[in-house]
């Protein structure tokens, strides 16, 4: 049983591994694609890369529920097993779209059975103790920032054997998962912990309704709103702008993506721990907020390849923002509502993925056209500077009224 649990846990971080990686491929190749298919320049290339983007958010926000209501009721098992070869075959579709609206829906199909990674984590808690239950869910994180290093990294690479070959490679990796899996892979969820499908459990805007409950976070979670939202001024939008500004190839855009991703890792696995314990929560969102808005305002004003290098430096650092302030919001919530709170963020996160491409996509391609008053290619990351400012500010306000309340009660 132990060593059946140890290979389910190993496939189980594959299987995100996977996921993450097969997503970060593609993005270096995407604007050249795009542009291909379209018949237009990069930066025109933008907007509709965006809606990619936001088809492949909106239907992982919608069908995360389905998905893993239907493991709760079937097991955890067939659901990923057949997530998987559906991303397989999906890969491969995409591989051959020889028009945009094709790789639009095949990027439709990607959300839906990218949704898989809510049964991932379900079944990570099916079969973990009081014991490994930190452990084995801190493997998720690893997955997460490994596959964000090493996919748009591979991506860029393959690329020199030309635009679909991520694509393929994607494919197969997900096939020989998939394989794997159906030889490794025991089933976590005993049949007499399974129920029943019911339509009227599967709410994606549920965690709306807990923020509507809990009004006193509310400041809190629009600041964290506000960080991701600014913080799509690059993901969405730094494979487009660094094409065209500078003329980077496809490699030189995996190896930067790389490079953001291995020093978002040291943030995030070291620096956050030196910190935090040092400055506190509060002092620990301004100092990661106000990095963000630095780096975001250098990456605007960037004359060459070797200052957006350098100024990633900055702007990842920018991360000891997000922890500090996930930190602070669960202690604003009772113990038994911290899986509700996770929830909730969760879907602000998704708002942002939807709705930040678009906008941040759609202001680039303005300002890199004669449609715009002047030419400005770096305008996306000045609006994330403004985003991120201004979420210093609200949570500025909120810091500064609880502190007044306590003193209230104080006295």
């Amino acid at each position: 049983m132990a060593s059946s649990r140890k290979a389910a846990v190993g496939f189980i971080f594959i299987t995100l591994l996977i996921d993450i990686m097969g997503w970060g491929l593609i993005i270096p190749v995407m604007p050249a694609l795009i542009s291909e298919l379209k018949g237009i320049p990069v930066n025109e290339a933008s907007p509709y890369g965006a809606w990619l983007v936001a088809a492949y958010a909106i239907t992982q926000f919608f069908f995360g529920p389905i998905i893993g209501n239907l493991s709760d009721k079937y097991g955890r098992r067939p659901v990923l097993l057949a997530s998987l070869f559906a991303f397989a075959i999906d890969y491969v579709f995409m591989a051959l779209a020889p028009t945009y609206g094709l790789l639009f829906f095949g990027r439709i199909i990607s959300g839906i059975t990218g949704a898989s990674v809510t049964t991932a984590a379900a079944y990570i808690a099916d079969i973990s103790t009081k014991e490994n239950r930190a452990k084995n869910f801190g493997m998720i994180g690893a997955a997460f920032g490994i596959g964000f290093m090493a996919g748009p990294a591979l991506g860029g690479l393959l690329a020199g054997f030309g635009l679909r070959a991520p694509f393929y490679a994607a494919a197969v990796l997900c096939l020989l998962n998939a394989v794997y899996g159906y030889f490794v892979l025991p089933e976590s969820l005993s049949v007499e912990n399974r129920r029943h499908f019911h339509w009227k459990k599967i709410n994606p805007f549920g965690g709306f309704a807990f923020l509507k409950r809990h009004p006193k976070i509310i400041g809190l979670a629009a600041c964290y709103f506000l960080l991701y939202l600014g913080a799509q001024s690059v993901m969405a939008n730094w494979s487009y702008f660094t094409m065209y500004q500078f003329g980077w190839k496809e490699k030189m855009v995996g190896i930067s993506l790389g490079v953001v991703g291995l020093v978002v890792g040291i943030v995030q696995a070291g620096l956050t721990r030196i910190v935090n314990p040092r400055l506190g929560n509060e002092k620990s969102v301004y100092l990661g907020l106000s990095l963000y808005v630095i780096g975001l305002i250098l990456f605007a004003f960037a004359a060459d390849t070797w200052m957006m290098m350098v100024f990633i430096i900055p702007y990842c650092m920018g991360g000891l923002a997000g922890p500090a302030l996930q930190s602070t919001l669960t202690t604003h919530v009772a113990p038994n509502e911290q899986g509700a709170l996770q929830g909730s963020l969760s879907s602000l996160m998704s708002i942002t993925t939807i709705f930040g491409p678009i906008i941040m996509n759609n202001l680039f391609e303005y300002f890199t056209t004669d449609k715009a008053p002047f030419h400005f290619a770096g305008m996306p990351f000045i609006l994330g500077a403004f985003l991120m400012l201004l979420a210093l500010f609200v949570v500025r306000r909120v810091f500064q009224k609880e502190k007044a309340s306590i003193v209230n009660r104080q006295s």
